[in-house]
């Protein structure tokens, strides 16, 4: 071995060392902050022209090591993730950008988890993979107190925001609702908004969403993503039978919203499985429409498994002026070894959204639709 090699590895070694000791200094302290991509987001106006690429989303990544190692089943899922960046790299429609629904660690409230368990493997997307990472709070990050306030929220509120505070914007931003978990950006002609679903009911987030998407140009933003941690439909554990507070809010408020503002796909979690959903409704011109719902929670969290299918008799029947209907148009498997660790990687090509669905670990051959890919169209009521 050269005299240069030695120098060379030992001073790696003890630059890795050097941030492990960090990591565990800062372990019950401040939560790390994720590092910056290396390939940011250009500025709005810059990619006008883009209508091409892709984006990856997965959710529910807490998982049984959280506050003592790094979570195990999530590493597998980025991993994977990481190949799909690297495949697609020189291809038509690279990756462009992540977005996780939620759920980050078990106890969002304890710095420890964060930084030991979650911080290190999304550095891995933002630094090897090179691509932004967005994350919406779920509950087990922010709790579920419905009161922006509420004192149960403040802990995992802070922690949340310092691991995101140099990837999203921030306050004072036209993209960012200051002191809320809530912003959104754009790329291409595809404009996304994450928002706080523990906050369903809260006034000041929806008028906020709201006026984002009345103030979009829509010859611009052709397609409009949200994405949230509580899902609008689900047939798992939070979905069936049960309907949760958060989801008879999004069905009661942001609901009739995305029909008039015409978005075309709802990204969701909290249920630990793969679960496609879809609305058809009529817009005010006649027009047939369609909203998908992805309940995509399958990021390491302890897999789900069907529980049954939600009664939505009222909920169409509210929207009977918009002649809503709800369609069910893949659902998960019976026995949570049916339900693999999974993400997905939406390929946008204007108008046109196509879905795979990559299962990782033992749900490499993954088909959810019969295959592992969809198209949901246009945004049309078609096919």
């Amino acid at each position: 071995m050269s005299r240069r090699v030695v120098p060379a590895a030992l001073a790696l070694a003890l630059a890795g060392a050097a941030f492990t000791a960090a990591v565990f200094a800062a372990a019950g302290a401040t939560v790390l902050a994720i590092s910056p991509p290396r390939t940011p987001l250009p500025p709005e106006s810059e990619s006008a022209a883009v209508t091409r690429f892709s984006f990856i989303a997965y959710g529910d990544t807490r998982g049984r090591r959280d506050g003592i190692d790094l979570q195990y089943e999530h590493s597998l899922v980025v991993d994977s993730i990481l190949k799909t960046i690297r495949t697609m790299a020189g291809g038509p429609d690279p990756v462009r950008f992540i977005v996780q629904t939620g759920d980050a660690v078990v106890n969002g409230g304890d710095a420890k988890q964060w930084n030991l368990s979650f911080v290190g493997l999304i550095n891995r997307l933002t630094t090897e993979g090179g691509v932004p990472f967005f994350i919406a709070p779920g509950n087990h990050d922010v709790s579920e107190a419905p009161d922006p306030g509420a004192p149960e929220r403040e802990d995992g509120l802070r922690n949340y925001l310092s691991a995101m505070s140099r990837l999203i914007p921030p306050d004072g931003a036209s993209r960012r609702l200051a002191g809320y978990p809530t912003y959104a950006f754009g790329y291409g002609n595809t404009f996304v908004i994450a928002f706080d679903s523990n906050l369903a009911g809260d006034a000041v987030q929806f008028d906020w969403i709201k006026a984002q998407l009345q103030g979009l140009d829509r010859k611009r933003w052709v397609n409009v993503v949200a994405f949230f941690h509580h899902p609008v439909f689900s047939s798992g554990p939070h979905g069936g039978a049960t309907v949760e507070s958060q989801t008879r809010l999004l069905r009661a408020r942001y609901m009739p919203l995305f029909r008039r503002q015409q978005v075309r796909l709802l990204l969701a979690g909290h249920d630990h499985l793969f679960d496609h959903w879809i609305e058809r409704y009529q817009d005010r011109s006649g027009a047939s429409r369609r909203i998908d719902e992805i309940v995509t929670g399958g990021g390491g969290a302890p897999p789900y498994a069907y529980e049954g299918e939600p009664n939505l008799e009222g909920y169409e029947k509210d929207g009977a002026a918009e002649k809503v209907k709800v369609e069910h148009f893949a659902r998960p498997g019976p026995q949570a070894g049916d339900n693999p660790y999974h993400y997905v990687v939406v390929h946008v090509d204007g108008a046109k959204i196509r879905v795979d669905v990559i299962g990782v670990d033992w749900g490499r051959d993954f088909k959810p639709y019969r295959s592992a890919t969809t198209s949901i169209g246009d945004g049309s009521g078609g096919d």
